[in-house]
């Protein structure tokens, strides 16, 4: 059962022993041969997933592949989404980009719209709000610890990212959600670095989207976007093509407009082979359940923190300041990580052990700052 704390932070729930099951069985899945710390960039693919991407290549490679074959993962992922997320499958729409999905909702607000944002967030959710400038739409920017104090009668909406990309920090999602109710104020989240370590329900959120080839462990170009189903009408969907109709296969051709009656209005046209991949990884994810993957992924962050000195956090991201000799003791020890803002940033996942928790500590311990 997840506990909620009044700051909005979820409270990992304790595994139980077939939570270690599960989460021991996936592991199997993963064939890195180095310490991969690296998911706040690209995920790791588990075997299934390569296993059915492959399969696909190989039919494409003999002339037998059928293009409306690759509906079905579409279908199973879209379903396997809005289930980690707790939202209907006809609340989400699918897509290769969040900055795309982002956009719809930026050419969707009124002109003269003041948006809200945190400093230093994800520009595919700053960007197309900025895009909007000749419209007069104003960009107000606030450092995400104040975002939901910030929030005027005079906001039309808050972008904002649950899990800031550079350092993992959290936004306060109840805070802002309380915040956003006091003025009619809607909400945007991007939860790309979230959904997949970190429980999300995008239900509460006017629009929430997501990239899948971090977290969710797929092949680049797939995204989702959700939408409450009563601001469905709200957005017009610059983007529809084919595939937005309410039979694809049947809206090729030809006038009059014919769209889904639903979200699947916003969707589209699919990279096949990354929905392929993006199936069973999803459904990898969904038989070990949001609850033990945020204990897991959690448990190891701070248990690596505090194997270098570093309080407890609240995040599977780890930031820190790196001695300049950090960079050359990873790559002799095989560690993956990423520099954001002239920080090391390390990610905890699906994959990782505790192994590879000891063997970063051993390397890294008195080498990292706050």
């Amino acid at each position: 059962m997840l506990q909620t704390d009044v700051m909005g932070d979820i409270a990992p729930a304790e595994l139980t022993e077939v939570d270690r099951g599960r989460l021991e069985a996936a592991r199997g899945e993963f064939d890195a041969d180095v310490i991969y710390l690296n998911t706040a960039t690209l995920g790791l693919p588990p075997r299934r997933c390569l296993t059915a991407v492959h399969a696909a290549f190989r039919e494409w490679q003999a002339g037998r592949a059928n293009p409306t074959d690759y509906d079905a993962p579409l279908t199973a992922a879209r379903k396997a989404y809005a289930g980690l997320v707790n939202v209907d499958p006809t609340l989400v729409a699918v897509g290769s980009q969040v900055s795309v999905f982002t956009a719809l909702v930026a050419a969707g607000l009124p002109a003269g719209s003041e948006v809200l944002t945190a400093v230093g967030d994800f520009t595919s959710i700053l960007f197309p709000f900025h895009a909007q400038a000749a419209r007069g739409v104003t960009v107000r920017e606030v450092p995400l610890e104040e975002i939901a104090d910030a929030v005027t009668c005079a906001t039309t909406l808050v972008s904002v990212s649950a899990v800031q990309s550079a350092d993992g920090r959290l936004a306060d999602l109840d805070g802002l959600e309380h915040a956003c109710s006091k003025t009619g104020t809607k909400v945007l989240v991007d939860t790309t670095q979230a959904v997949g370590w970190l429980p999300v329900d995008a239900s509460r959120f006017a629009f929430t989207v997501c990239g899948g080839y971090k977290w969710l462990l797929a092949p680049r170009g797939t995204a989702y976007l959700t939408v409450q189903a009563e601001l469905l009408d709200s957005l017009i969907p610059h983007t529809a093509g084919w595939y937005a109709g309410a039979r694809p296969w049947e809206s090729i051709y030809g006038a009059p407009l014919r769209l889904a009656p639903d979200a699947r209005r916003f969707d589209v046209s699919p990279a096949w082979h990354a929905w392929i991949g993006a199936a069973p990884s999803l459904e990898l994810l969904t038989v070990i359940g949001a609850p033990a993957l945020h204990g897991h992924a959690l448990g190891l962050a701070n248990e690596f923190r505090a194997g270098i000195g570093l309080p407890p956090g609240d995040s599977a991201i780890v930031s820190a300041v790196a001695e300049p000799q950090v960079p050359e003791l990873m790559c002799r020890a095989g560690i993956i990580g990423s520099i954001r803002a002239n920080r090391l940033r390390l990610s905890f996942h699906l994959s990782t052990t505790t192994q590879d928790v000891a063997r970063a500590v051993d390397i890294l311990s008195g080498h990292l700052h706050p």
